[in-house]
């Protein structure tokens, strides 16, 4: 499902008009990543948490000529989904979307 698809899908379930439904998404994926940047978690009750987690500087081995280099340390973002999430996913969705 593609971004036009997901926003006239959500207009429809929420009966608002696309340009409700496309404003009421970047607001939320504003405040999201808002959020993240400021290192804060992010918990949307029965989908998940999201969270920025730090990787620590490591080395690595180029296969093809051996040469070790450092990897910097980075910021990640990690999504863990709730038990709910996980149980609709196995069943493959609940039916009613």
């Amino acid at each position: 499902m593609n971004n036009k698809e997901f926003i006239t899908e959500l207009a429809q379930r929420n009966k608002m008009t696309s340009a409700d439904a496309q404003r009421w998404m970047n607001t939320l994926l504003g405040a999201m990543a808002e959020n993240f940047q400021e290192g804060n978690a992010v918990q949307l009750p029965n989908f998940g948490y999201f969270e920025v987690k730090k990787k620590m500087e490591r080395v690595f081995v180029n296969p093809a000529t051996k040469q070790h280099m450092l990897v910097p340390p980075k910021l990640t973002l990690a999504f863990r989904p709730t038990m709910q999430t996980k149980e609709k996913i196995k069943k493959g969705g609940d039916g009613n979307g």
